[in-house]
């Protein structure tokens, strides 16, 4: 019998480990019959083919499109998402993964809220939903809304995946709740928010009053507390990460994407970027993603929403392998026209030059030619030779994207016609033209721009010209740039706003640079902080976007691991444009710096960055001192100055309040490649 065992056992042992499956379910929801046409959106159904497409041909994990369920209207051949239909298809996914499976779910549309079902479940007292396209409206009776999938649902429905022992990652291209204003046109009509608001499915403003009133005794008393998540799960079995495309008090446009692109389609801005990030970076972990997609955001001036990434952000995307950003691709060649499986997503544009590596391992100077991108589509791309080509082309060629091209102008739509303001920054427009930097450009209202000029009648400065993110929706306009116009002249008007939109674009550039630069580095850093309640250095997480409040403090703790000395300077950019340099030092290989940065004050409060930019130096050589890139704020409220107040800060007796400090004197006064490292934080107010 032990013999029989034995031999059974070696048997089992001998048989070829099961291959991972990886599946996946893409709900779109584009149209809502029980609602009025306003609601309806136009991107969800382009995220799910881009997603689709994605996962089946460009991937670093093999997506069988057998595995791949499609839930979306507008797409040839696909189910509607249906309440029913998700259920369906969540239900046969769980009945047949298996243990080590991997999972990716993508949700694109409306989200809201409503009347929790049992209000000691959630801190607000409401819970967040997801519509498919068959969703109805409240009901009193029934204490809840016809056919949307709850919060709850779905948690047990990622908690029924991972108890199977699935890797699951999903992702939500929707928000619940908000204030935004569409105060400017876009270059498109097609910007939409994916959040429905209450009264549309038969809530009243008194019902959710009532709830939120009721559950103020219950919110978090810390400031640095973000909203809660609105799906958790169990944590139990396999692995879950998530990432939701906004906090539950924020919203999130859909717009034609890529912006400037022949053939743009509404897409969710999320869902974009998302992607966009990924097919740049397959390998990274989740944490690196969640980095690069806050990045782009920045750079871009995509959304004014912070996107939330929760669960096991060290685990590289997908279950896979870690790998270093992609910058080749394999290349066919026919008739000497390259095609090349990478396009736009990939951060490829038209008219832009590769080398021809006849080895991927190759040198980029050993390079047998260069091509110049003709054609970019969102995955392909075609490019033609710069020069003669060999005469015989070696087989399994590769392209590599030679550098990033750093695009520095700022373009700015002009507002509206029709208004007090818009009228006076016309008369003003000819100074403006003649004094502006040759870095800024002004288009026509509607026009693709970086930065939109904005007339809101009815905001506290209803005289004033806003300055507004590409979408043109204004969130929070306490933390929103403007220039008053009825107390100025043409021409002091011009220089206040050339003034304005100069800083603004400074600062805009300095996370462009490292937007291009990367952030792959042999300095290891952390950040970490502290408070007067709690005086203990602790690490501060940074894959989303931390929280503080006046007094915390930032310090930082690097490690060259490299064998040369490296430069390291640390500026901060904050939510008001100002640059303060922070720091300014060199790691010699094996040092360790521990460094206070700074110290948040309440001069200003909004969206910040910590920029670490590390350069290799030579030996012998000076420091590398960025303090040249300091500037003052940009105010938020930009009136007439006085003379004298102008005359100080000619005479460098005043400085603009910042919203940090520095905690050191250190700011004030070749190894690996030079890297630029991005921090996000938000300062909130202590109360």
């Amino acid at each position: 019998m032990r013999g029989l065992m034995l031999s059974t056992a070696m048997a089992l042992f001998a048989l070829p480990a099961v291959a991972r499956e990886n599946y996946a379910i893409l709900v779109g929801a584009n149209t809502y019959p029980n609602l009025k046409e306003q609601y309806w959106l136009k991107g969800p159904a382009n995220d799910v083919a881009l997603v689709q497409t994605y996962l089946t041909t460009a991937a670093p994990v093999p997506f069988d499109p057998a595995n791949v369920t499609v839930l979306a209207d507008g797409i040839e051949g696909a189910p509607a998402p249906t309440l029913a239909a998700i259920r369906g298809a969540f239900a046969d996914l769980t009945a047949k993964v298996q243990p080590g499976d991997f999972v990716y779910l993508h949700f694109s549309g409306h989200g809201t809220q409503a009347p929790a079902a049992d209000p000691d479940s959630e801190l607000d007292g409401l819970d967040e939903l997801f519509l498919p396209v068959d969703i109805g409206v409240w009901s009193d009776d029934m204490g809840h809304v016809e056919n949307a999938l709850v919060d709850d649902e779905v948690g047990a429905m990622l908690d029924a995946l991972t108890a199977r022992g699935a890797d699951v990652w999903v992702v939500f291209d929707s928000c619940h709740s908000g204030t935004v204003t569409r105060a400017a046109p876009s270059g498109d009509e097609e910007v939409r928010t994916r959040m429905l608001p209450p009264e549309a499915l038969g809530l009243t403003a008194e019902q959710m009053e009532d709830v939120a009133t009721r559950a103020v005794p219950q919110k978090a008393a810390d400031p640095r507390a973000r909203p809660e998540s609105p799906v958790t799960g169990s944590g139990e079995g396999g692995s879950l990460v998530a990432f939701f495309a906004a906090q539950t008090n924020e919203q999130t446009p859909e717009r034609n994407l890529p912006r400037g692109k022949p053939g743009r389609m509404p897409q969710g801005v999320f869902t974009w970027t998302l992607f966009e990030a990924l097919a740049e970076y397959p390998g990274a972990t989740y944490a690196q993603l969640s980095q690069e997609v806050l990045r782009k955001y920045a750079v871009k001036s995509l959304a004014r929403s912070t996107p939330l990434f929760e669960g096991d952000m060290d685990r590289v995307v997908f279950s896979g392998d870690a790998a270093p950003r992609l910058a080749q691709w394999p290349a066919t060649v026919d008739g000497g026209t390259f095609t090349l499986a990478a396009g736009s997503l990939h951060g490829l544009a038209q008219g832009g030059t590769m080398a021809v590596m006849a080895s991927a391992a190759d040198p980029t100077e050993a390079a047998i030619a260069m091509v110049e991108l003709t054609e970019v589509g969102t995955f392909t791309a075609t490019a033609t030779p710069v020069g003669a080509l060999p005469a015989d082309l070696p087989k399994g060629l590769t392209l590599r994207k030679l550098g990033e091209i750093i695009d520095f102008s700022l373009t700015v739509a002009l507002p509206e016609p029709g208004s007090a303001p818009a009228g006076a920054l016309q008369a003003a427009m000819v100074a403006l033209t003649l004094g502006a930097d040759p870095r800024l450009a002004f288009v026509a209202p509607g026009q693709d721009a970086d930065l939109r000029l904005a007339v809101i009648p009815d905001s506290p400065r209803p005289d004033a010209l806003w300055i507004l993110p590409s979408t043109g929706l204004a969130d929070d306009l306490s933390r929103t740039p403007s220039v008053s116009t009825a107390d100025k002249t043409p021409a002091e008007l011009a220089e206040v706003l050339d003034d304005t939109l100069l800083r603004m674009s400074k600062a805009l550039n300095v996370l462009k640079l490292g937007a291009a630069v990367g952030g792959e580095t042999g300095v290891e850093v952390g950040l970490r902080t502290r408070n007067p309640a709690n005086k203990t250095l602790r690490d501060m997480d940074t894959t989303g976007v931390p929280r503080l409040i006046p007094d915390d403090e930032v310090h930082i703790e690097a490690t060259n691991t490299t064998d040369g000395p490296v430069d390291l300077n640390v500026l901060y950019v904050g939510s008001d444009f100002s640059i303060s340099h922070m720091f300014k030092g060199r790691l010699q290989p094996g040092d360790t710096l521990k460094q206070g940065l700074l110290r948040i004050t309440d001069a200003a409060f909004g969206r910040d960055r910590v920029i670490l930019v590390m350069t290799p130096a030579k030996p012998q050589s000076a420091v590398e001192d960025l303090g040249f890139l300091a500037q003052d704020a940009v105010d938020l409220l930009r009136g007439n100055a006085s003379a004298l107040k102008q005359a100080l800060k000619e005479a460098g007796f005043g400085e603009t309040t910042r919203a940090a400090v520095s905690l050191s004197d250190e700011g004030e006064d070749s190894g690996p490649a030079p890297a630029i490292l991005q921090f996000e934080i938000d300062t909130v107010p202590a109360e």
